[in-house]
C-alpha cells in the first residue's frame, strides 16, 4: 500500500473550525518543498517534527502567511545552524491558539551557551521586510531564540518564549531577541524568560521595544561593536518590565571598537528585584566581561534615561557608568533605583548632567 500523503492542499475540510481561506495544511517536513511550489494564500505547519540538523525553511514565499498549529519539534542533532528560517517580503506569521514551538533544549544545555561544549543551533532567523510575526509561543530553545537580520519595517508582537527550565537545568545564551542591520523594527506585548539577554541591539535604527515583560536574564541591551555594522540610532525602549534578571538596563560599547550609538531611550521602565545592576553604561565591554579603561570609539550620544525605576537586591550596585570622558554628549537622566549599594567609581559622565551615581 501506497503511504498516505501528509499535504493538503485548497482547504482541506477534515480540519474543524478552520476559516474558508484556501490554505495548505503541511503534516510531514517532507512536504514543505511541495507546499512552497503551490500558490495557496495560507501555509498551515501541523504538528512536525524536522529532522535532526534539517532546517524548517520558508523562503520564496512572498505575500504568503504562515500559521502554526499544534505542536513543533526538531530531531536533535550538535550544529550550529537555523531550526527555522523565514525570509521574504509582505510575509505574515501567526501562532494560532494551542500551539507550540517546543526547542526541547535541555538536550543540548550544558551550561556554556555558545562560549563552549556542545554546537547549539539558533532557533528562529528571520530577514523579512514589511511583514508581521504574532502570537507564537516558543519554550525551551538550545541557545539563542530570534535572530532579527537585515529586516525592514517587521512587527513582532505577543510572543512568549519561555525558557525557565533553563534556570536548573543548564540553559545558557538563551537570548530572547537578537537585532542587526534592521531598520523601523517594532517588538511589543511580548514575554521572554531566559538566561541571557531579553532583547539585544547590536545595530539599527528607528527600534522601538515597548509593553514587554522580561524576566530571570541578563536584562534589555544595547551591544554595540565587533560587527560588521557598528551603528545604533533612534532605539526606544518603554513601558517594559525587568523581573529577577542580573542587570535591569545597558547599553554596552566594545573596548577598542569603532562605530556610534546615539538616540537611545529607556522610557518608564519597572526593574524588580535585580541582583547585579540596575543601570548600566559602560565602554569597555568585552564578551568576557567589561576589562580595562574604556575608550571612545563608539561615543553614546542623547542618551535618555527616563523614569527608570525599581530595586536592586543587596549585594547589588544601583547604577554603573565607565564610559571614556569626553565620548559621550546629550544625555538625560531620570531614575529611581533604590535598594543595593551607591557605585563611588562612575566616570565619564557628559559634563551637562551631574553624575546620577552619586544621587
Amino acid at each position: 500500500m501506497q503511504p498516505m500523503t501528509k499535504y493538503h492542499s485548497h482547504g482541506n475540510k477534515s480540519f474543524q473550525g478552520e476559516n474558508d481561506i484556501l490554505g495548505s495544511n503541511l503534516c510531514s517536513f517532507g512536504a514543505l518543498e511541495q507546499a512552497k511550489k503551490g500558490k495557496d494564500p495560507v501555509i498551515r505547519v501541523r504538528n512536525i517534527n524536522v529532522p535532526a540538523g534539517r532546517t524548517l525553511d520558508f523562503q520564496g514565499l512572498d505575500g504568503r502567511t504562515i500559521e502554526f498549529h499544534g505542536r513543533v519539534t526538531f530531531g536533535y542533532k550538535e550544529w550550529s545552524g537555523h531550526l527555522i528560517i523565514i525570509k521574504g517580503k509582505n510575509i505574515n506569521v501567526k501562532g494560532m491558539p494551542g500551539h507550540l514551538i517546543d526547542g526541547e533544549g535541555h538536550r543540548w544545555w550544558d551550561k556554556c551557551g555558545g562560549n563552549c561544549g556542545k554546537k547549539k543551533p539558533f532557533l528562529i532567523y528571520t530577514q523579512l521586510e514589511h511583514s508581521t510575526v504574532t502570537g507564537l509561543r516558543i519554550k525551551n530553545t538550545p541557545a539563542w531564540c530570534f535572530a532579527i537580520n537585515e529586516c525592514t519595517n517587521v512587527h513582532y508582537s505577543d510572543i512568549d518564549i519561555d525558557n525557565r527550565d533553563g534556570h536548573t537545568k543548564g540553559g545558557h545564551n538563551t537570548d530572547g531577541f537578537d537585532v542587526h542591520k534592521s531598520r523601523n523594527i517594532r517588538i511589543y506585548n511580548s514575554k521572554v524568560n531566559n538566561q541571557d539577554d531579553c532583547l539585544a541591539i547590536n545595530s539599527g535604527w528607528d527600534i522601538v521595544f515597548e509593553n514587554n515583560v522580561c524576566e530571570g536574564g541578563h536584562g534589555i541591551a544595547v551591544a554595540v561593536g565587533g560587527y560588521d555594522v557598528n551603528e545604533a540610532k533612534n532605539i526606544l525602549i518603554k513601558n517594559c518590565k525587568v523581573i529577577k534578571n542580573n542587570i535591569g538596563v545597558r547599553v554596552k560599547t566594545l573596548l577598542n571598537g569603532k562605530g556610534i550609538v546615539d538616540g537611545v531611550t529607556f522610557d518608564n521602565v519597572e526593574l524588580k528585584d535585580i541582583s547585579e545592576v540596575g543601570i548600566v553604561i559602560i565602554g569597555n565591554y568585552l564578551n568576557s566581561g567589561p576589562r580595562g579603561e574604556p575608550t571612545g570609539g563608539i561615543p553614546i550620544k542623547n542618551l535618555n534615561i527616563n523614569n527608570v525605576r525599581g530595586n536592586v537586591l543587596g549585594n547589588g550596585t544601583n547604577i554603573q557608568i565607565n564610559v571614556a570622558p569626553g565620548s559621550p554628549s546629550g544625555w538625560i537622566w531620570k531614575s529611581q533605583v533604590k535598594g543595593g549599594k551607591k557605585n563611588p567609581n562612575c566616570k565619564g559622565t557628559p559634563g551637562n548632567l551631574n553624575n546620577p551615581c552619586n544621587w
